[in-house]
């Protein structure tokens, strides 16, 4: 029975020890807001390069991800992971894996966003002075960044979906054949045949125990039937999304490491070959189902010329990992969103958290970082677009940096929210069990580092257009103006950089983001990056010095009603 404190059955110790159950200085949920348009970084970027054109759609998948049913969509399909089926109940051998309905929900509306598809099917119109090229690479990698910030899980699929043109432009025959699918905004989970699917969803299985990284130890084997038909056998240490409708993989055959295209399903409606021997039980991207499994005679046909699998396979991972960049400043920005959330809610010796000195610059720090990772992730998507040379260069740069950038800060975010953030419940310790993983999938530090080495031995255009476009960067402060010179004097023999790599990779990464500020974004940008990045940078947030904290937190934006 409820007794109130004019009972006098109820003293009024006990009322006062009742009442301790008011909670208070709890921010609460955030409400409904619109990624999009509230986000004043964003929607910058996208006019400064060229993809206004697409801000009704981004506006419209803002929204979705901003809603507390897509809070909920994200908590439950991590928190019910997928789960392996190998077998049904009377003993025959499937290979399914069971999703929760979350997941599933996810993936619909994933696909109807057409983050799998826009770069290639948008027909928007061309930027100025660039007629022959249009910005949907651009559009497209907005879809991407808010999508990272809604449920990386499912970015996984449409990330693999979305950079399968590089491989299948090897092959058009199949590119006429599956291309439709594979870029129509229909999900459908079924295990069926890719013909009786309106909408297919496309991975890659590369990696191998022995090999990791190194794709030239490659031991699944490729045996010839005629016809163009192949069968594989092989063993593949890491496959995302092993019931994806079609999936490319490598293999041995006579002539080298080639690339196959698979199905998952044969057109008579069994399973392809696929034995699921595990999940991983992986850290974080729990949502999405990761295995390990075995070819057993596995019918593929082949993609590109025989031998010539790795760099046809490239041409994909090149966009993948310009995803992986696009990713990580996705999470990136909903750390911060979140620390800005709870320190504009949360009181502490009297004041809100976000107006007392040090917190603000902790989160001015962090802000800033996050606004650099998203131009310099989007100029890496507009070189895709505009053809450039500079995107050999910029793209595993981008890569390497952002993802090194993330973990350090997503985890200043949970140290923001106290102990609060380090609970299961609360978003921000989804986001960092997840931040690391973009640092490592489809190519780790050194793998980038190497890429870079690559491209500026053997693509001289390349390092060219890096120097073009550092020449933004010149002027603004002599300590940049003395790293332009170390970056100059790497340029000026690539071959010899390896065992600095990661500083070099790490000075272009800061100057580009510097000569991209600078070109595009509002003024003090650029100068409040180089003054805590370059001139007087600190080891921790919120030690760099030279960033005015109101002004850079009035353009993060906290998350607040639309």
């Amino acid at each position: 029975m409820f007794r109130t404190k004019g009972d006098p059955t109820m003293d009024h110790a006990s009322f006062e020890a009742a009442a301790t159950h008011e909670v208070l200085n709890q921010v609460g949920e955030p409400p409904d807001f619109n990624a999009y348009r509230q986000d004043q970084a964003l929607s910058d970027a996208i006019e400064a390069f060229g993809a206004g054109w697409a801000a009704p759609k981004l506006a419209a998948c803002g929204a979705l991800i901003g809603s507390s049913a897509m809070r909920q969509r994200a908590y439950e399909a991590n928190r019910y992971g997928p789960e392996l089926r190998t077998h049904d109940r009377f003993g025959h051998r499937i290979d399914q894996v069971m999703f929760h309905p979350a997941w599933h929900e996810l993936m619909t509306q994933a696909r109807a966003s057409e983050t799998h598809a826009l770069a290639w099917t948008s027909n928007q119109p061309a930027m100025q002075g660039t007629a022959q090229r249009g910005t949907a690479q651009v559009a497209r990698a907005g879809l991407a960044y808010l999508w990272g910030q809604g449920e990386p899980g499912v970015m996984c699929p449409s990330a693999m979906t979305f950079a399968a043109q590089g491989a299948l432009a090897h092959s058009p025959d199949l590119h006429a054949q599956f291309g439709a699918k594979i870029w129509s905004t229909a999900y459908d989970p079924r295990p069926v045949p890719p013909a009786e699917k309106a909408g297919l969803v496309v991975a890659m299985a590369m990696t191998e125990k022995q090999g990791g990284s190194d794709l030239r130890q490659t031991q699944t084997y490729a045996r010839a039937l005629g016809g163009g038909r192949y069968q594989l056998t092989g063993h593949k240490w890491f496959f995302s999304v092993p019931i994806a409708d079609l999936f490319l993989t490598l293999a041995r055959t006579e002539s080298g490491i080639s690339c196959f295209l698979a199905q998952g399903w044969r057109d008579d409606g069994t399973r392809n070959g696929v034995q699921i021997q595990r999940l991983k039980d992986k850290i974080g991207n729990r949502s999405n189902a990761s295995s390990e499994v075995e070819f057993r005679d596995l019918a593929a046909v082949m993609v590109g010329a025989e031998g010539r699998g790795i760099a046809t396979i490239i041409d994909m991972a090149h966009l993948t990992r310009l995803e992986c960049a696009i990713g990580a400043a996705a999470l990136m920005r909903q750390a911060t969103s979140l620390a800005l959330f709870h320190a504009s809610r949360r009181t502490a010796f009297q004041r809100k958290l976000i107006d007392q000195p040090m917190m603000q610059a902790v989160l001015a720090d962090m802000a800033l970082d996050s606004e650099a990772a998203l131009w310099l992730s989007l100029r890496a998507a507009a070189a895709i677009d505009r053809g450039e040379a500079l995107a050999r260069v910029i793209v595993p740069v981008a890569k390497y940096f952002i993802c090194k950038r993330a973990p350090g800060l997503v985890a200043e975010a949970v140290e923001c929210h106290g102990g609060n953030g380090f609970v299961e419940e609360n978003p921000i310790a989804r986001l960092y069990r997840e931040a690391p993983l973009n640092g490592l999938w489809e190519g780790s530090g050194n793998v980038m580092c190497l890429d870079v080495i690559r491209a500026l031995t053997r693509q001289p255009e390349s390092a060219q257009a890096l120097r073009a476009e550092l020449v933004a960067a010149s002027g603004l402060d002599p300590a940049l103006d003395d790293l332009l010179g170390e970056i100059e004097a790497a340029l000026a023999a690539p071959s010899h950089i390896e065992p600095q790599a990661r500083r070099v990779v790490e000075q272009i990464a800061l100057a580009l983001s510097v000569a991209v500020l600078r070109t595009h974004a509002p003024e003090p940008l650029a100068r409040w990056f180089c003054a805590a990045r370059i001139a007087t940078p600190g080891l921790a947030y919120g030690a760099a010095r030279g960033i005015d904290a109101r002004a850079m937190l009035a353009r993060a934006a906290v998350i607040d009603a639309a």
